[in-house]
């Protein structure tokens, strides 16, 4: 007969035995990615400082810094229509702490603009979600001759090349929005390129162009200030922050487009990360203080998951690149 003690052994023995035969059941939350923001993240704006893509980054990026108790840091890389800050986020590391503004300039536009492009706009981004949405409008300098859209056109038709209109870039939605007027209304107006919204206002308020095609938070300050005049908005219809203001369409029919923006990461992020981050996201854009903000600016906030901003792009690409083609903005 065995002994208590040796009973006692051989039962251990036995136990572990059979848990080193057998997997550990680890629990599924122990695979995860880790609780996302754990530092601060950089977000990277490929525009300047001072136009409508900065302010409303801003007004996020701090309300996400509320919410996760993490800095989220404005980094403006200016340049080549948001290119240049696309590509800064598409060469990080796909760990969540470099995120950035994409969307339609950077993730479509850019395609029918630029030859050749530092990253493909297709794969070599992850999308986190939609951010915002905003019509672009069309201001006159204060001493121009008429504020007055169907005799502006009749102008411009009359002396071809003798104005110009200003935008944050080349292949911006402000490029095409003023290509899109040139084809439809069948006008030549000379596009003056610059590096962001800001330099461009600041040229116009100087009188240095005749127009200026903008995202609407950016110039509605200086137009309630009556120090720009309001043509026309880009949208399908009239916007309530501007009701007296026409739409482009009532005069060009067909004539609508608007800047939509995403949360942009490097490409082959993690799912549990990018659901984290989404969640965020979506967090701040339904604050109800944030979206009184970007009410106030003319903007409305865009939630959206992964795949339905990945879903969106493609279908604007299919949308506007023929667009882009018929209104002359070829790659260069």
């Amino acid at each position: 007969m065995s002994s208590p003690s040796h009973v006692n052994r051989r039962a251990l023995l036995t136990g572990l035995g059979c848990s080193m035969a057998t997997p550990l059941l680890v629990p599924r939350a122990a695979f995860t990615q880790e609780a996302w923001p754990a530092r601060a993240v950089r977000y990277v704006n490929g525009f300047p400082a001072g136009g409508a893509t900065d302010t409303l980054s801003r007004i996020l990026c701090q309300k996400m810094s509320e919410l996760s108790g993490q800095s989220f840091v404005v980094e403006n890389r200016g340049g080549a229509g948001g290119v240049l800050g696309a590509d800064a986020v598409a060469k990080s590391p796909p760990d969540g702490y470099t995120v950035g503004l994409g969307g339609i300039a950077q993730n479509v536009l850019a395609i029918g603009s630029y030859a050749k492009l530092p990253y493909d706009p297709r794969g070599d981004f992850t999308f986190i979600g939609g951010m915002w949405q905003l019509p672009n409008i069309l201001s006159a300098r204060r001493d121009l001759f008429s504020s007055d859209l169907k005799e502006l056109l009749a102008a411009f038709k009359k002396e071809p090349r003798k104005y110009t209109y200003a935008s944050a870039g080349f292949g911006t939605t402000l490029h095409l929005s003023g290509e899109m007027m040139n084809s439809m209304a069948g006008v030549e107006v000379t596009h003056i390129p610059y590096k962001g919204a800001g330099p461009a206002l600041t040229d116009l308020l100087g009188g240095r162009v005749d127009l200026l095609f903008d995202n609407l938070p950016g110039s509605l300050p200086s137009v309630r200030a009556g120090q720009i005049r309001p043509v026309a908005v880009t949208a399908r219809a009239r916007i309530a922050e501007l009701p007296d203001v026409p739409a482009f369409s009532e005069l060009l029919p067909g004539f609508e487009i608007t800047s939509w923006t995403a949360m942009i990461g490097p490409a082959n992020m993690k799912p549990d990360l990018v659901a984290q981050m989404n969640a965020l996201l979506g967090r701040a854009l339904a604050d109800p203080t944030l979206k009184a903000r970007y009410a106030d600016l003319g903007a409305t906030p865009w939630p959206t998951s992964p795949a339905e901003i990945k879903a969106f792009r493609d279908s604007e690409e299919a949308r506007l690149l023929p667009v882009m083609k018929a209104a002359g903005i070829k790659p260069e």
